[in-house]
Parts: structure tokens; C-alpha cells; sequence
């Protein structure tokens, strides 16, 4: 990944920035530090005083532990809350900022780069259902798109369940949207290996979707190959698309990696438990090697897997 890492003059610009934040970062842990204190030790006392007046309108037996008391001391509890979150704000908001301003710079391979968090993909409603299952829950955190290699991506990091009877998490990772080289005339799938059952029912219930085999068993021991044009997935399936899945085996090691091809869209889904852009909480200092360098790595590795992927059919 050597070719992907920024050159001498942006890393000397970025450990710039975080000598900079971790001068930020200390102000702040030193105000944490003796605002939390000051400010839960003037509730106590106001806490201790009106409890002391409750006293005298509680009854007898229930010195401390009224009712009011009660509410007083929930009270307390939500305010102290309040003001241990409000002092550490500045510390997260600095965290934040950092971020903002860095991966715009160590992402320099990537043109036109946008960064959002927790919104929903503009792609995300054209990923083929059957990729995933049946979810009814979807959730986002980071998402970067930009140009690689001259062609566009929306990546983003989510995670896709079923609740209620049978809930279940479907998907937790990475999912990269792009445009395919040559547009596949249907819909084409490499989804998990599904049971017999649910095969028969997807048969029955498929809407026009038929499975295929790769011709190669191990493949088609761990996947579903399922689409709306067979004559045409094929080809596909036994050759390019068989051989990306070999390699990301490999290039991704763990959970099996999904692809869907739906006209000019195409989709790689990455399970990974991993949360790849996200700096250290703000009680720890951020280095360049341990913390900047793996984001940079990680993303050329699922950009250079697109790039691949989007050559089926080609």
C-alpha cells in the first residue's frame, strides 16, 4: 500500500495538525479534570441542603427516603450527568474537528472527497435486497465518497438487522456502491450459502430470480448465485466474478464477502466488526503510525477490491 500513502511534506503536515490537537486535547483533559470536581461537588452540596430540608416536611420514618427525595436525588443524577458531558465537550468537539480537517488530506488518492456521518446513502435504496435478506433496520455511521481510478464511490459503514421474532443482525460492515465498468443486463448476486428450506421458499417466492453454480466447489458451497438473467450471469459467475471471489478471500480474510450487480450499480459488501475511521476517544493521544496510517490502508484495500470487482463482465 506503499503507493497509497501520503508523501513527506503531507505526513509533516499532518503530525503538525496532531501535535496541534494534542495540545488541545491536554487544555481540555486538564479542565475536565478539575471542572467535573468543582461542579459535582457544588451539587452534592446543594443536594445534601435540600435533602436536609425535606427532612423536615418527610415523615419520621422516612427520613432520606421520602418521595421528594427520591425525585431529588434522580434529579441530582441527571444534572450531574449533564455536567460531566458538558465538560468533556470540548475535548469530543476538538476530536471531531481534527477528524474533519485530516482525512480530506491523508485521503489524498481519493479526488472529490466528501465526508458525512449517520445519514442514509444516496445509493443505498438501489442495493438488491436479496444481498442481504429480509432486514427492516438499517443503520449508518461514516460514509466517504469521491473518485478512484476515475470512477465514482459511496462507501459507508452500517449495519442491517431484523427485529421483532427472529431478530437477527444480517450485515455489519462495509458496503461500497460504484459503477460498473460494462453494465450487466439484469440483476446479478454472490450472496451467503442459504438452507435448503430457504432456498425452496426463495425458488417459490423469487420473483423471477434463478440460481446458478460457479463451477468451482468451494464457491458454491459458501455462496447463493442468484439472478433474472442466467444466459447472461453465466459467464460471469464461472469466470471473472469466481476468480474476484477467490481473491478476496484472500484480500479479506474472515466473513465472506458479497457482491450485487444491477445494471450500471454495483455493490461489495465487507462484514468487518472494525470502525475504520474513527480517531481515540479523547483521553488518548493519537499517533500518526498506530492510528492514521491503518485508515489509509484499510480504505486503499476496499478501493483497490472495487476496482477489481467492477471489471466483471468487462
Amino acid at each position: 500500500m506503499a503507493g497509497f500513502m501520503p508523501d513527506e511534506a503531507v505526513i509533516a503536515g499532518v503530525r503538525k495538525e496532531l501535535e496541534a490537537y494534542e495540545q488541545a486535547r491536554q487544555a481540555a483533559s486538564r479542565s475536565t479534570r478539575w471542572q467535573v470536581p468543582l461542579f459535582i461537588g457544588l451539587l452534592l452540596i446543594v443536594v445534601v441542603l435540600l435533602a436536609y430540608l425535606l427532612n423536615a416536611l418527610a415523615d419520621p420514618n422516612e427520613q432520606w427516603l421520602s418521595t421528594l427525595h427520591v425525585y431529588l436525588y434522580a434529579g441530582a443524577f441527571v444534572a450531574a450527568l449533564f455536567l460531566y458531558l458538558r465538560a468533556r465537550k470540548p475535548a469530543e468537539a476538538s476530536r471531531v474537528s481534527l477528524r474533519a480537517r485530516l482525512l480530506p488530506i491523508v485521503f489524498g488518492f481519493v479526488g472529490d472527497m466528501r465526508f458525512s456521518k449517520g445519514g442514509t446513502p444516496a445509493s443505498f435504496d438501489r442495493l438488491p435486497r436479496d444481498t442481504v435478506g429480509d432486514f427492516d433496520h438499517s443503520q449508518f455511521d461514516d460514509i466517504i465518497a469521491g473518485t478512484y481510478e476515475g470512477f465514482a464511490f459511496e462507501l459507508y459503514e452500517t449495519v442491517l438487522s431484523r427485529t421483532g421474532k427472529g431478530a437477527a443482525t444480517l450485515f455489519d460492515g462495509v458496503i461500497v456502491a460504484f459503477e460498473m465498468q460494462k453494465a450487466f443486463p439484469g440483476e446479478l448476486i454472490a450472496t451467503l450459502k442459504s438452507n435448503a428450506v430457504m432456498g425452496f421458499f426463495r425458488e417459490i417466492f423469487g420473483g423471477g430470480m434463478v440460481e446458478i453454480a460457479a463451477g468451482v466447489a468451494q464457491l458454491d458451497a459458501a455462496y447463493d448465485f442468484r439472478t433474472d438473467n442466467a444466459d447472461a450471469a453465466q459467464p460471469l459467475v464461472s469466470g471473472q466474478m469466481a476468480q474476484a471471489l477467490t481473491w478476496l478471500k484472500e484480500a479479506w480474510p474472515g466473513e465472506q464477502a458479497r457482491i450485487a450487480i444491477k445494471g450500471k450499480d454495483g455493490f461489495l459488501l465487507l462484514p468487518a466488526k472494525k470502525d475504520f475511521f474513527e480517531l481515540p476517544h479523547p483521553d488518548a493521544a493519537i499517533d500518526y503510525k498506530t492510528h492514521v496510517e491503518p485508515m489509509i490502508a484499510d480504505l486503499a484495500t476496499m478501493l483497490a477490491i472495487t476496482a477489481l470487482v467492477r471489471k466483471i463482465g468487462a
